[in-house]
């Protein structure tokens, strides 16, 4: 699954794992995991090899995108009453999420107008609970503008900010893993699907897995966007290329044209 350029960190992390459980070497930990009929070290490892880096308001020009481009275009296809669905995966800490949130609430003049859903899903569970839990240091908000930390956290002291409720309750946190088929077979019918900073870390077989799972987790004319550094071009070609002004983004073909 992991791209061989990440050999390093995978095999510290689980050298880690293998003296945290106490065992002497792989082939003693390997059997512990296939025999341990809870899973719980299992999902352990996962949560240990997952790369959690980011902060509100990360590459905000997708936001911006979102709000003038893409969702304009889905109201073509929407009628009222419809949902607008965002898929956030993964979503990590919650910075990502709240922030489509936020950028929701200030800067779509719609907003009143359509229901929103904002699914939020990783496969690191630790990472979850912090999300859930809202709490954020000074370095995951240091990029949001003054009024909108004001509008939306409570200081608790120490350089530590808890996210509002109402943001919270907003999005709902789900554990899934992108590069399974039966996992990733409920996510349907979504129109935005924010992507980033992911596929980077996988080899090519399972970004090509986790591709065709978000090409079916859209809508005809729903639209994916990923992370600076990656291309959906290098992956598949299901996709439809849209260069906005804004942002370079990929589009599931409307059905009539595929």
């Amino acid at each position: 699954m992991f791209d061989e350029s990440k050999r390093y960190f995978v095999d510290r992390r689980l050298v880690e794992r293998i003296k945290a459980t106490g065992h002497s070497n792989f082939k003693s930990y390997f059997i512990f995991l296939r025999l341990e009929a809870t899973g719980k070290e299992l999902q352990n490892l996962i949560n240990a090899l997952t790369v959690n880096e980011t902060y509100f308001f990360r590459e905000d020009y997708q936001f911006r995108c979102m709000v003038s481009r893409m969702l304009p275009e889905i109201f073509l296809r929407k009628k009222k009453g419809d949902i607008i669905k965002i898929w956030s995966i993964p979503s990590s800490t919650g910075e990502e999420p709240y922030s489509i949130a936020i950028y929701l609430l200030e800067y779509w003049d719609e907003i009143d107008e359509w229901d929103v859903e904002i699914v939020a899903s990783d496969i690191d569970t630790n990472a979850l609970e912090a999300a859930k839990r809202g709490i954020y240091s000074e370095r995951s908000v240091k990029f949001l503008p003054p009024h909108i930390l004001k509008k939306y956290f409570k200081p608790l002291g120490n350089g530590y900010y808890r996210i509002s409720d109402d943001l919270v309750s907003a999005v709902n946190f789900t554990r899934v893993n992108i590069v399974d088929r039966l996992e990733t077979k409920k996510y349907r019918g979504f129109d935005i699907v924010f992507c980033r900073n992911l596929l980077i870390y996988f080899d090519d077989t399972s970004r090509k897995i986790a591709a065709e799972n978000i090409y079916d987790s859209l809508n005809p004319g729903g639209f994916v966007c990923l992370g600076h550094s990656e291309s959906m071009s290098r992956i598949s070609s299901i996709f439809k290329v849209r260069k906005f002004p804004e942002a370079i983004v990929y589009q599931k073909p409307l059905e009539e044209n595929v």
